[in-house]
């Protein structure tokens, strides 16, 4: 039985579509059948992997119950690597899911023989904590929570934390925090070593040990439709991803 896990935090810009992709790759090139679904409306875990903004099945109709998840899956490239891709009717999502009953329930439900399939399907979250993100936290066995190593950062992973709590009381009581990650980490500033430091602090026992490097090469890598694992293997961000795909994979 696989593992599925959502990366999500309602703030943008703290690397989930990034830590999805490259953690993907990761994962895949260990020789692990791995699924990665894009569900943000701005494409970018898709255009990452080198695919249209307009290929269909996508996630959206997934989330609509036209078709399961395992139908709309599709190569993404690297070997293992699978992924359902995101189309930009999802930013209408918003507004039609909560309309049907039991929406929250609509990307469980279209799982199916995903988790039979696949070691590890990961579920990109858009950035907030609308319907989209609450299917996603209702599917998943884990979550992953990317934490810029800025102040502001930290103030919005207090809030997402009350809305975790929230779900693994009213929707899906097996829902487990796997880790809070520190993302875009410069140790030669202050602010990125106090921050680190408040989260290892306040949780201890939930801040992975690998630390992701703000990185010139991390952040170039979508451009050439690639992850950074295969645009540049032997930088500082691929090794930090190798890492943390190491880490995760360890918790079983």
């Amino acid at each position: 039985m696989g593992t599925v896990y959502a990366i999500a935090n309602q703030k943008g810009g703290v690397g989930k579509t990034t830590t999805t992709v490259n953690m993907g790759a990761c994962v895949a090139h260990e020789g692990r059948q791995t699924l990665l679904v894009d569900l943000d409306a701005q494409c970018n875990a898709t255009v990452a992997l080198g695919l249209s903004k307009d290929i269909e099945p996508s996630s959206y109709d997934c989330l609509t119950g036209e078709v399961s998840v395992a139908e709309a899956a599709r190569p993404a490239g690297p070997d293992n690597l699978w992924v359902v891709p995101a189309n930009v009717d999802l930013a209408g999502a918003s507004v039609e899911l909560p309309r049907a009953d039991g929406f929250e329930t609509r990307l469980r439900d279209g799982l199916g023989p995903v988790r039979e399939r696949f070691a590890y399907t990961l579920l990109d979250c858009p950035p907030s904590l609308g319907p989209v993100t609450v299917n996603a936290l209702v599917a998943a066995d884990r979550v992953i929570v990317p934490v810029q190593a800025e102040y502001l950062a930290l103030e919005g992973l207090v809030q997402f934390l009350d809305t975790l709590k929230l779900i693994q009381r009213e929707m899906n009581p097996s829902l487990d925090m796997a880790g809070v990650l520190i993302t875009m980490h410069d140790d030669r500033t202050r602010l990125s070593q106090d921050v680190e430091r408040e989260l290892r602090q306040h949780l201890p026992a939930r801040v992975f040990k690998t630390v992701i490097p703000r990185s010139v090469r991390v952040a170039e890598a979508p451009s050439y439709g690639q992850p950074v694992t295969e645009h540049d293997p032997n930088s500082a961000g691929s090794r930090a991803y190798q890492a943390f795909a190491e880490e995760v994979t360890s918790l079983g």
